[in-house]
């Protein structure tokens, strides 16, 4: 076996001595509704800073804040709808971060291929056409918006009396539900909605019937990756995410 030369030897000494610095991991919690948009930025970005990887915590926003209050890490929030981040703002959101990221809307879906009895709009859902409904909890964003659609055009109190509804944790299980064919209709944003070809989307909720979809983000207070966090919002506001946010069907706040 030939020996090292003095100046290989020295080089392999120094690169075993070298310290191995891990990724900076960066938690973000999210609203379920953007858990394709955000998987898709992920990568994204792992070509802009190979050195920080994105850990999504996906769920309704209701929970999400719940976690947060309860002390759980997080880097990043981005809620669904401004009351979850209205209620954590104070205590736990960095000031002069907070901005609105996308925009969305609310439909009424149906199983693909399964609407025989020809559920069209919104005022459907009290009619015999729909056996059972899946709308979201009502610490959901999704299910508050429901709730606000249907009291708007007061038939909330009717729905709930006939038993119609079964409620889910969080958006993305009102799709599942949907898509199974296990309720006649359901409630959730046109995003999801494009997501799955198995349901099909009848309608948009009436106008004025709800306000604004908007979804804020903001950095937390006591994220231990400030700069970090910083430079992924910075990303999060580029031209190259506004493509992936309004190819998947979200609309981008004006500023």
């Amino acid at each position: 076996m030939k020996k090292l030369s003095f100046l290989a030897l020295v080089c392999a000494v120094v690169l075993a001595a070298a310290p191995v610095f891990a990724a900076t991991e960066l938690s973000v919690f999210a609203a379920a509704s953007m858990t394709e948009s955000m998987n898709q930025i992920a990568q994204m970005y792992q070509k802009v800073d190979p050195n920080v990887k994105i850990v999504y915590n996906f769920d309704s926003s209701g929970t999400l804040k719940t976690q947060i209050e309860q002390g759980a890490e997080c880097d990043i929030f981005i809620s669904a709808g401004q009351k979850q981040m209205n209620a954590i703002n104070d205590k736990f959101v960095m000031p002069g971060t907070r901005f609105n990221i996308v925009a969305n809307k609310v439909v009424l879906i149906v199983p693909k291929g399964k609407n025989a009895t020809g559920i069209n709009n919104f005022s459907d859902v009290v009619t015999d056409k729909v056996k059972l409904i899946a709308l979201g909890n009502s610490d959901v964003p999704v299910g508050q918006y429901s709730e606000e659609i249907f009291k708007n055009m007061g038939i909330w109190d009717k729905l709930k009396s006939e038993n119609k509804i079964t409620f889910a944790s969080n958006v993305k299980e009102v799709l599942a539900q949907t898509a199974a064919a296990a309720v006649s209709c359901g409630v959730v944003y046109s995003t999801d909605a494009a997501t799955s070809d198995a349901v099909e989307v009848v309608a948009s909720a009436p106008k004025d019937t709800h306000k604004p979809i908007v979804y804020p983000a903001a950095i937390m207070k006591d994220t231990k990756n400030k700069a970090a966090a910083e430079a992924f919002v910075k990303f999060l506001k580029s031209d190259a995410c506004a493509n992936v946010f309004k190819k998947i069907g979200f609309a981008i706040p004006e500023k």
